[in-house]
């Protein structure tokens, strides 16, 4: 078995995953770690070579972004450029189309791949609620997200002027309304109401119900814990009063690890071009001889 050459791009919380996640995953081979200095190299990453240019890396097939969202497209847009496949977790919602639709161009102008916004939300739950959509095509779904902590959120308030360390939690409210209680060490002589201002005057953040409030010391609250239930009521046809539930509880960047490896597979299979997660196969997300998995999954 020819197995796929896939390197890491970013090692924070979700890189440190996405190895793991590597390292079980037997049609995969570690290309190596790109990150912005070699500097400080984690003990893990020994047996790997390590470099601030995927060029250094020789051959790879798919570039594993794990970098900041905002980070994505410059790199998804270099990498596709020099014929290394893509995916990512890109999760700005109101932005994905605009990012397919670039990356969509590039990809298909250079014979690659890039899945984007690949995590669990968007991601993994996408499907759940174009699923549930095909079974009822009227209706409203409801995505309610933790209570938990958002990584996305998080490295946006870390970003800001001010900000020694940060956590960012979501607490539903239900009917797909979220409270945003936002925790900061503050670097000194920075000011709370700085901060705050310009946390809640993010996209991130402009549309939720946000509290900014400073700790000693993030550690003593941070839990990466999360989760998610939606909630769809429809119609059927003509049959009213359809209703389907999903729910899940997990490791944030550990899911978010596991089903980027999953699409990492599946850009392997795609043509050319930039696709979302409702756009492929849920079987090529999976290892395994196809007709033995649809024997077991169907």
């Amino acid at each position: 078995m020819t197995k796929i050459k896939a390197a890491i791009v970013g090692y924070g919380n979700i890189g440190h995953y996405v190895l793991d996640a590597l390292k079980e995953a037997p049609d995969f081979e570690i290309a190596g770690v790109v990150r912005r200095s070699t500097a400080n190299t984690p003990a893990e990453l020994a047996p790997y070579k390590v470099t601030t240019d995927i060029d250094e890396l020789g051959k790879v097939d798919v570039a594993i972004l794990c970098t900041p969202t905002r980070e994505v497209e410059k790199y998804a847009a270099e990498y596709l450029a020099k014929g290394i496949n893509t995916v990512d977790s890109y999760d700005i919602h109101s932005s994905i189309a605009e990012l397919r639709r670039n990356l969509d161009a590039i990809a298909k102008a250079n014979g690659t791949k890039a899945i984007i916004s690949a995590g669990w939300d968007p991601g993994s739950d996408s499907i759940v609620r174009a699923l549930m959509q095909a079974a009822a095509p009227k209706g409203i779904t409801y995505t309610n997200f933790g209570p938990g902590m958002s990584m996305g959120h998080t490295v946006c308030v870390k970003s800001k002027p001010g900000v020694k360390n940060a956590l960012s939690m979501t607490i539903p409210l239900g009917t797909g309304i979220h409270r945003r209680m936002v925790y900061v060490e503050l670097e000194d002589g920075a000011k709370l109401e700085d901060v705050a201002a310009a946390v809640k005057a993010d996209p991130y953040f402009a549309s939720d119900e946000t509290h900014v409030m400073a700790v000693a010391s993030v550690d003593e609250v941070k839990d990466m814990g999360h989760g998610v239930h939606m909630v769809r009521k429809g119609v059927s046809g003509c049959t009213q009063n359809q209703r389907f539930e999903f729910n899940m509880s997990i490791n944030n960047p550990a899911l978010t690890a596991q089903i980027l490896v999953g699409t990492a597979r599946a850009a392997m299979r795609q043509a050319p071009g930039a696709y979302t997660m409702i756009e492929i196969p849920v079987i090529d997300l999976l290892y395994g001889d196809r007709e033995e998995l649809v024997k077991h999954l169907v």
